[in-house]
């Protein structure tokens, strides 16, 4: 378990795998990523990303069966861990706090 804080984009990396559930392998993650954000990650940019956060323990993964499609090799598919759900919505609540009684253009407000 790390306390350390993440940074931006490893919360939008935990954030994608987090919505894509049982589908989360680095294609459908970086797809995730391009659709709600205005970022086009690098494959080596999120591969790394992938990497040190399981170091951390922030995210496990696993190897699916090999596919024709993919000229035989496997997806790799990622999960966070609890370490990794409580990482992620601590940052999240640190944001809110943040942005409480702050009014900014096209920012919803509940």
């Amino acid at each position: 378990m790390t306390d350390t804080p993440l940074g931006e984009f490893e919360q939008v990396v935990l954030l994608a795998v987090l919505r894509l559930g049982e589908n989360a392998y680095g294609v459908t993650i970086r797809e995730e990523i391009a659709a709600k954000t205005d970022r086009d990650p690098s494959p080596g940019a999120l591969y790394t990303t992938l990497a040190r956060m399981e170091e951390k323990g922030l995210v496990k993964s696993r190897l699916g069966d090999p596919t024709p499609d993919r000229g035989g090799r496997a997806k790799r598919f990622v999960k966070l861990t609890a370490s990794g759900i409580d990482a992620v919505a601590r940052a999240q609540r640190s944001y809110q706090n943040l942005l409480r009684g702050i009014s900014l253009p096209g920012l919803a407000h509940g």
